[in-house]
């Protein structure tokens, strides 16, 4: 991780950047290929979130799942369809998708290419808040 550190008006300030290829990808229990970028138990940062980037290849889907938290799933690139409980929806780039917390979820790649989102859950996702279905 890079870290910049500022100074402001005598007030110490840090930016924190990450680039998304310096960060390790790992298999979710949901099945995504990720890439954490920001989590809030694992560095010295003021927030209660995290932000991961999500890869769902072609005819893929992620594996149904509820986490306690609440979810946003912001799309990059390619298409899928979202399920929510009873609901399904499509999603392509620039889509936003609120998942309520203890919603039963999982998305599929309908593309020919990668599907790839961010996904924001907070407070933080922690593996025990998360059941898979």
């Amino acid at each position: 991780m890079c870290r910049y550190e500022v100074m402001q008006e005598g007030v110490r300030a840090k930016m924190i950047i990450r680039r998304l290829g310096d960060c390790e990808e790992f298999i979710s229990g949901d099945k995504a290929l990720l890439r954490e970028l920001l989590h809030s138990a694992k560095g010295d940062f003021k927030f209660g979130y995290s932000l991961a980037h999500a890869t769902v290849k072609p005819a893929e889907a992620t594996r149904p799942h509820k986490l306690v938290s609440s979810e946003v799933y912001y799309i990059l690139e390619g298409q899928g369809l979202i399920y929510i409980d009873a609901l399904n929806q499509p999603v392509t780039k620039d889509c936003v998708v609120y998942i309520a917390p203890h919603a039963c979820q999982h998305i599929e790649n309908t593309g020919v290419s990668d599907l790839k989102f961010l996904c924001i859950v907070d407070p933080a996702w922690k593996p025990e808040d998360e059941e898979i279905i």
